[in-house]
């Protein structure tokens, strides 16, 4: 199974480390779409079916917090995987979040931590063989 997956960050620079992240991690990936908000995120839902959206919160236009909102109070989106990129440190708004059924992984991220936090979120299982062809990036870089 392929991912399609939506990053959606206020930085385009951080949208391409998650995006080179996840294909130095050996993850299957299909389609990887961007949006810069919130409502940018919504417009790109509407267009790609995305079984995975890692998701900034703090952003200009609609932030992450809203776009969740949105997207759990919609039946067609309600099922979407979620997990939050952040720097958020609110121990108030990270329960919230919880609460919207998402995983967190806190910035700067390693790429093991954001590897094993989307194959625990997805349910995806690569076999050792696999994950031998394409080594994840230990230490060559942090976010």
């Amino acid at each position: 199974m392929k991912l399609n997956v939506l990053v959606v960050d206020d930085s385009a620079v951080m949208r391409q480390m998650v995006q080179r992240t996840l294909r130095l991690s050996g993850i299957p990936l299909g389609e990887v779409h961007e949006a810069g908000n919130g409502r940018e995120a919504l417009d790109r839902l509407r267009e790609h079916w995305v079984d995975l959206a890692l998701l900034d919160i703090n952003m200009p236009v609609m932030d992450g917090e809203e776009f969740l909102q949105v997207v759990r109070g919609d039946e067609e989106t309600r099922a979407l995987k979620v997990i939050v990129v952040s720097t958020e440190s609110s121990d108030t708004r990270l329960a919230r979040l919880r609460a919207l059924d998402v995983e967190i992984v806190h910035k700067p991220f390693t790429p093991e931590q954001l590897r094993a936090t989307v194959l625990q979120v997805t349910g995806i299982s690569i076999d050792a063989h696999e994950s031998d062809d394409v080594p994840v990036a230990s230490g060559d870089f942090d976010f």
